[in-house]
């Protein structure tokens, strides 16, 4: 190897090397098979002791929401998944997994230079791991979803094939390209709109522009006219339990100089995370108000807030998000983090993953309600955050926007992984493609009596659903 002054000069043949011996190690048709779970294994114990700490009042609303359909279930069996994947082969072949990158959790939201972007948009789970376990979780997801939308076998097979050829001939093409273009990769949608115009059949272009014109909706005056009620004591955060409930409603009363005092203190604690001029942008807004606001499927019964501020006047309002970050549900497979927080964790995930994090993004520690510690991390809230109704998806659609998920899923890996080795080991033919697709066939079938165990342990009363 060639050296500069003393340092040795890049090599990705190195790289190379390293991905043809994980195909020794770890043969691309090995992924093709779904490992034999323990005897005793049960998903509901694992949903079960997830509720540990979480809000007991919130729990049913958790399995309802996850016994919807088999894709809302598969949405919130993170954990269950995880120790799946930890069941089968795996390579050494490491990245900053999103750690939960079902289809829902990619999507449109606004970029710092206020440009729609499309990104994964989910990172409480995230945790460095094998590149391939977000890609299960991706095929599968898309497998799943085309069963619950009563498409053929074929045709999921053909979607969840499609979202892994384009991760591995993006993966291909981000080996070649020079570094920073890497890291500043990223999918402008707008502008990916003008580029295909003409080639988009009506349909997928309607739906697109519906999804567009949702996320141009969702900004901080649209979530103010929708949120705020105006009161005696100015702007509050109206109430509608169980999905958004105002502070002043969740415990004992409390005169209105504690609140607002108790609301100062965590933003102090959340603003030391952020960079100096992230902070002198936050010390323009004013804290007015805050609500635990039910988010997600998976995430139901953890705590989390939305904060209400004020800037110029009482037209210029802005809200952040405070959700409670836990232990990664990869952690018990993976190892523990190597951060002193999981709000910590969560961040620096998000930050290695997105091509445009949010610029408010920080984490802190605070009481719960009951006085114990809590870790939480923090982001805007309703800056165009929009993701597509997979639900409404035909045939056509899935394969085409499993296929930008792939690619999507690729460029975040390049980023934080071994792009050279990646690409080495996954190689020109279509044999991963197929053993992940295999894979993904064959979860919709374990995921289905997944989501049937729950739905007998809230017939019989083993865990409770809220009635609808």
């Amino acid at each position: 190897m060639a050296t500069v002054g003393g340092a040795q000069v890049p090599n990705p043949g190195v790289s190379v090397v390293r991905g043809k011996a994980q195909r020794e190690l770890v043969p691309r048709t090995a992924h093709a098979d779904l490992a034999d779970r323990p005897a005793g294994f049960d998903p509901v114990s694992i949903l079960e002791a997830q509720a540990e700490g979480r809000l007991e009042d919130l729990l049913t609303l958790r399995y309802e929401r996850m016994a919807a359909d088999e894709f809302s279930f598969l949405r919130g069996a993170a954990a269950i998944m995880a120790a799946d994947l930890s069941f089968g082969p795996s390579t050494d072949l490491t990245v900053q997994l999103c750690g939960d990158a079902h289809l829902s959790n990619f999507g449109v939201f606004m970029s710092p230079e206020r440009r729609l972007v499309f990104d994964i948009n989910d990172f409480d789970e995230t945790h460095p791991g094998p590149f391939e376990w977000d890609l299960k979780r991706l095929a599968a997801s898309v497998a799943v979803a085309g069963s619950d939308l009563h498409l053929s076998r074929g045709e999921q097979e053909r979607a969840a094939i499609g979202s892994v050829r384009s991760y591995r001939e993006a993966i291909r093409r981000f080996a070649r390209a020079p570094t920073l273009d890497v890291w500043y990769a990223h999918l402008d949608v707008e502008s990916a709109l003008q580029e295909l115009a003409g080639s988009l059949s009506d349909e997928a272009t309607r739906h697109t522009q519906g999804v567009l014109e949702r996320a141009r909706s969702r900004h901080a005056r649209h979530a103010y006219e929708k949120l705020v009620v105006q009161t005696d004591e100015g702007p509050r955060i109206r109430s509608d339990p169980p999905l958004l409930v105002p502070m002043r409603e969740l415990a004992e009363p409390v005169n209105a100089a504690t609140a607002y005092g108790l609301l100062v203190d965590v933003l102090r604690g959340y603003e030391s995370t952020l960079p100096l001029d992230r902070r002198h942008l936050l010390h323009q807004f004013t804290p007015i108000d805050a609500a635990r606001k039910v988010v997600g499927v998976g995430s139901v019964g953890t705590r989390c807030f939305a904060v209400l501020l004020l800037g110029r006047d009482g037209d210029d309002p802005f809200f952040l998000q405070i959700k409670e970050a836990a232990a990664s549900v990869l952690e018990p497979y993976l190892g523990a983090s190597k951060f002193a927080t999981a709000g910590q964790r969560v961040v620096v995930g998000q930050q290695l993953i997105q091509a445009t994090p949010d610029p408010f993004l920080g984490w802190l520690d605070a009481p719960d309600e009951t006085g114990s510690d809590r870790q939480f991390y923090v982001r805007q809230l309703f800056d165009g955050k929009a993701s597509a109704e997979v639900s409404s998806f035909t045939a056509s659609l899935l394969g085409s926007y499993a296929q930008v998920c792939g690619w999507t899923l690729a460029r975040a890996h390049a980023r934080s992984g071994d792009r050279f080795a990646i690409s080495t080991y996954l190689g020109k033919s279509d044999a991963f493609d197929r053993a992940i697709a295999s894979f993904a066939l064959a979860y919709v079938a374990r995921n289905r009596s997944d989501h049937t165990a729950l739905t007998d342990a809230i017939a019989s009363g083993r865990v409770a659903a809220t009635e609808t």
